[in-house]
């Protein structure tokens, strides 16, 4: 018989069935009704060719052929159990990998990191730079962050901002636009050109020009002098995102990382 034609739900009552050698009992623990029971246990004996139990004057009992297979029975869902437990444990694992755009990690996520590992020593993160879409799959990873209108084809929380903001050297600097890839198109076709936006607020600071980049990067250097901002915070559709497949969303160790990363 093919793995995928195997009876399961008619072998766990099996299981229930022959523990209790009752029809009653076996549908009390299985939380279904024995009428039920007797029609599960009846198609497994139709799909086996044999006959499980008869009933008698003293109850119901176990003919051989169903007694001859119970211990390997018992066996295999002894070892779904243990695979069950197996594939539950990377929920438990302390490892997460993270794969974000380089200069979110530089600026914004290893600080939060390093904030949530305070309180939590045995946390282990590993991190992988990612500025377009990433391979869940290929890349064994847990949690990446994006930049863009919302999750994509995956389950995500936003990560709040005030949008974006204008910056410049705190005593001025150099009255021209920095561009950056991603960059408000009004500002593409400026003079200076930099990798990405930790760049274009690394520029700023050193007087290169003003950079209006996300407001969520230049946090921590507006807050220690390093830049000023011109200027209001400027919305922006665009943001960034946590985001991640079904199957890694519902992971406790991502809900737990996904809820200290936006709080």
């Amino acid at each position: 018989m093919k793995r995928t034609h195997l009876p399961l739900n008619g072998l766990r009552v099996l299981d229930a069935a022959a523990r209790h050698l009752s029809f009653t009992r076996a549908a009390d623990e299985l939380a279904v009704t024995p009428a039920a029971v007797g029609q599960q246990v009846r198609a497994l004996e139709d799909t086996l060719g044999v006959v499980l139990f008869r009933r008698t004057t003293r109850g119901l009992e176990l003919t051989p052929e169903g007694e001859a297979g119970l211990d390997a029975l018992r066996q295999g869902f002894l070892q779904f159990e243990e695979a069950v437990r197996a594939m539950q444990a990377g929920q438990s694992s302390k490892s997460l990998t993270i794969a974000a755009p380089r200069d979110l990690t530089t600026k914004w996520l290893m600080p939060r990191l390093a904030e949530i590992a305070k309180a939590d020593g045995e946390l282990r993160f590993v991190l992988v730079a990612a500025d377009d879409a990433v391979d869940f799959t290929e890349a064994n990873l847990d949690l990446a962050i994006r930049w863009g209108e919302g999750p994509g084809e995956h389950e995500g929380e936003a990560i709040e901002s005030d949008g974006m903001v204008t910056l410049a050297h705190p005593d001025g600097g150099i009255d021209t636009k920095i561009a950056w890839p991603g960059c408000l198109a009004e500002d593409a076709g400026a003079l200076v050109r930099v990798a990405d936006a930790g760049l274009a607020i690394d520029a700023a600071a050193q007087g290169l020009g003003r950079a209006t980049v996300p407001e969520l990067l230049a946090a921590r250097d507006i807050a220690a002098g390093r830049v000023t901002v011109i200027g209001e915070p400027r919305p922006s559709k665009l943001g960034y995102w946590l985001v991640a497949p079904l199957p890694q969303w519902r992971q406790k160790k991502v809900k737990a990382l996904v809820d200290a990363l936006v709080s």
